[in-house]
């Protein structure tokens, strides 16, 4: 299915700043997400429930505009990934699911979207969504795949044993890997997106348990509220101070 040529597509072209904003804001997730369920104590399920409201009303508002504004688009990103960190942790730590069974169900969740959204539209669209069909599924995606990598970076990093640090290494490796396979071989660009989108985020989760967690436990121990502060600035500062897209026009931008 082609867009039209005067489509206006609602998402940023996918180029580095894409990619900086994207881990700053899973990162913020993590952190945002940790300090409302743990340090204000509200719990895994309550603190879903609030931040599923945030998601909503972030969605309603990027849903209902004609075109691409940053600071929407970025919102309800940040929304889908404290969704992702609350709801991943009460899968896993609060019916105790575990890491490898709910990493497998929310895998197969996040390739079910992928293929209904083939099925409905004819293709998967990752930039250019200019279509409300398009844009829903766009968003469901990044929601369950956010919860995904919230899983696969406590796996890593627990389960596993690596540590936060060693772990944020092992996912940003992988990263690399996608990018260079982007260049240096032929597989379906929306396939390598989603790819690097699925691990931006269990980069951000042991990222952000880097900058929040103990020394005692591999961290630094800044704290979730100052980290989730400064974390939120640095990515208003780059959205605000980086071009990623100009309205109303529709780029075929490069994958990274």
């Amino acid at each position: 299915m082609k867009v039209p040529p005067n489509a206006t597509s609602k998402v940023p072209p996918v180029i580095l700043a894409f990619w900086a904003v994207k881990i700053l804001a899973t990162t913020v997730g993590e952190t945002g997400g940790d300090t409302v369920s743990m340090t204000l104590d509200l719990g895994y399920a309550l603190s879903t429930v609030v931040f599923l409201a945030f998601f909503g009303g972030t969605l309603a508002a990027q849903v209902l505009s004609r075109r691409y504004h940053p600071l929407a688009y970025w919102a309800v990103v940040v929304a889908t990934t404290t969704v992702g960190t609350t709801a991943s942790d009460y899968f896993d730590r609060t019916i105790e699911l575990g890491y490898v069974k709910s990493s497998a169900i929310l895998l197969g969740g996040v390739v079910l979207v992928l293929l209904v959204w083939k099925r409905v539209t004819g293709r998967i669209a990752y930039n250019e969504v200019t279509s409300r069909k398009d844009e829903i599924f766009y968003w469901l995606t990044i929601l369950v795949s956010n919860t995904l990598g919230t899983a696969l970076g406590d796996f890593v990093a627990t389960t596993v044993g690596l540590g936060f640090e060693l772990g944020a290494l092992v996912f940003a490796a992988l990263i690399a890997l996608v990018a260079a396979t982007h260049f240096f071989a032929r597989l379906p660009t929306n396939l390598l997106f989603w790819a690097a989108y699925v691990l931006t985020r269990p980069l951000g989760a042991t990222l952000g348990d880097t900058l929040t967690k103990p020394h005692a436990e591999g961290g630094l121990g800044l704290g979730r509220i100052v980290s989730s502060v400064l974390l939120l600035v640095a990515m208003i500062i780059v959205v605000l101070t980086t071009v990623l897209r100009k309205p109303g026009q529709v780029e075929r931008p490069k994958m990274a």
